[in-house]
């Protein structure tokens, strides 16, 4: 007898999205970005559009990707008659982002992604001026560095300043999440802390710390030496040392290992 397979279908994106319904809400946290209507901003996942309907109020042009086509066509309907919003029916991940001009990102984005949605904002050549995204407080945290430093947060903070600056009630959204959700805020800075032409080498460093530890990088003698001109114990891990002492440390790394090969 042959084996009857439950093909089970892949659920949609949106359904692990909590859509943000509070129109009280949505004005009050767009009241505490930097949006004007000299803007071209970029939002992910519209979904029903609640967000989308005061982005298009406030800014001069909003590019909406929606990656569900029965969420897709009721936008189109929604904003047919709306000259400044173009609607994208595309896997935002797979979107081209502009190569250039000044742009800034908005969304309620769908948590099982935050991770890739942040990588492939903070990555690419051309990334936001600004970037506001509603996320769970425990990702935004992890971001932050918070309570201690981490791979990622060490990757983004010489590019990027990085802070919540609006925590949900979680009665805001539908359906109602399980988690703490928060507004984060990714701001590009004017100068990066680290030189365009050092990035490769502080992106090995700090992988290969987290990865296989300092001792991995310097001999004895020089991470004792690094350490002292950090401030910091010789006996401390990679996740309590602290982001301006990353940057001590790379320096010395420059100095004690790359100068001298």
């Amino acid at each position: 007898m042959p084996k009857i397979r439950n093909k089970r279908k892949k659920a949609p994106v949106w359904v692990s999205q909590n859509f943000l319904t509070s129109y009280k809400t949505i004005n009050r946290i767009i009241r505490k970005t930097t949006l004007s209507n000299y803007d071209h901003v970029i939002e992910i996942g519209p979904g029903k559009g609640h967000i989308t309907r005061n982005l298009v109020k406030c800014c001069k042009y909003v590019s909406a990707i929606e990656i569900d086509g029965r969420l897709y066509n009721k936008l189109k309907d929604k904003f047919k008659h709306t000259d400044n919003v173009k609607l994208y029916r595309y896997d935002f991940l797979k979107w081209k982002l502009p190569k250039s001009g000044d742009y800034k990102v908005f969304s309620n984005i769908p948590f099982c992604i935050t991770t890739s949605i942040v990588k492939k904002l903070t990555e690419c050549k051309n990334a936001p001026v600004e970037t506001w995204l509603i996320m769970e407080k425990g990702a935004a945290k992890r971001f932050m560095g918070k309570p201690s430093e981490s791979l990622r947060s060490l990757l983004l903070k010489p590019k990027f300043d990085v802070n919540i600056i609006y925590y949900f009630n979680q009665h805001d959204f539908h359906p109602k999440p399980g988690v703490d959700v928060v507004l984060f805020h990714i701001k590009k800075k004017p100068q990066p802390d680290i030189p365009f032409n050092q990035w490769k080498a502080y992106e090995h460093f700090i992988t290969a710390a987290f990865k296989h530890g300092l001792r991995s990088l310097f001999t004895q003698n020089q991470l004792i030496r690094a350490f002292h001109i950090a401030g910091i114990e010789n006996d401390a891990t990679p996740s309590e040392i602290l982001y301006i002492q990353w940057l001590c440390l790379f320096r010395c790394y420059r100095i004690y290992v790359l100068n001298r090969k």
